[in-house]
Parts: C-alpha cells; sequence; structure tokens
C-alpha cells in the first residue's frame, strides 16, 4: 500500500513573537518621540505670545510719541481696552494688568489657554519682560526674561 503524501505548503508570515518585538520597538520610539513633539508644538504656540505682545506694545507706543500718555485719548483706544476676542493669538489673550496704563506706565501681559494655561508673559513700558506662571514641566520662571524653550533659565 502507497502511503499518501499531502504536497506541503510552505507557509508564509510572521510569527507571534516578531509581531511582539515589533510593537515593542514601536512604543519604545513612541515614547521617546512623543514628548519631544509636544514641546517642539508648545515652543511654536509660545511665539503667539512674544509676537502679540510686541505689536501691542508697539501700538502702545506709537501712541505715547503722539499724544505723551498711554492712557486712551481722542481717537486712539488704548489695545486693552480693545474686544477681548481681537485680542486673542493663538492660545493667548492679551491685556493689561489691572490699573494699567497709566499717563506714564503700562504692563501687557499674554495668558494663555488650552496647551499653555500655565503660561504668563509680561512686558512693559520700560521693555522689562518676565515670564511667571509655567508650571509646565520643565518650563521655568524668569522675572528678566520670556522663557522660549523647555529648560530655558534667566
Amino acid at each position: 500500500m502507497q502511503s499518501l503524501s499531502l504536497p506541503r505548503r510552505h507557509l508564509r508570515g510572521f510569527t507571534l513573537i516578531e509581531v511582539m518585538i515589533t510593537v515593542a520597538i514601536i512604543g519604545i520610539l513612541a515614547a521617546i518621540a512623543l514628548p519631544s513633539y509636544r514641546d517642539y508644538i508648545l515652543r511654536g504656540q509660545v511665539v503667539d505670545a512674544t509676537n502679540g505682545l510686541a505689536a501691542m506694545r508697539a501700538n502702545m507706543e506709537r501712541h505715547f510719541q503722539d499724544n505723551r500718555t498711554y492712557k486712551t485719548s481722542g481717537d486712539f483706544t488704548t489695545p486693552c481696552a480693545v474686544d477681548e476676542s481681537k485680542r486673542k493669538v493663538g492660545n493667548f489673550t492679551l491685556s493689561c494688568k489691572a490699573g494699567t496704563p497709566t499717563d506714564t506706565t503700562y504692563v501687557l501681559l499674554a495668558t494663555g489657554s488650552g496647551p499653555t494655561t500655565d503660561f504668563v508673559y509680561t512686558i512693559n513700558e520700560a521693555g522689562d519682560r518676565s515670564t511667571t506662571g509655567t508650571g509646565s514641566s520643565g518650563w521655568g520662571t524668569c522675572t528678566s526674561a520670556w522663557v522660549l524653550k523647555k529648560g530655558q533659565s534667566c
């Protein structure tokens, strides 16, 4: 009697261990890359605050040159008195510190929302800059400069 031998099909595919190793490698790469990517995105959003404050400060200085006061006068309305929706720049809202502007001083604020909730940037009439409230991990505060990236010191 002759034994029947079925033709063997050569199976192609991945073994379970190969798939598990691939998933582990992808997981490790994602764990390394994701925090760096988040910081990169956050740095891009911080620029909205600094650019907005610089533009707002330029308007205040232009008004002071013409009128010798930072307060609202004539046809000029200080940027702080403009509707809040028009003072929104990216994830930041631009405003004036309570009690300013006066005739000779002002303090402008950029307060973060959303992913930048912990960030508050300020600048005054003398150009003094500060960063406060950056409770985000690794982002510092500084009383003499704007913190623009994680790990930056004054």
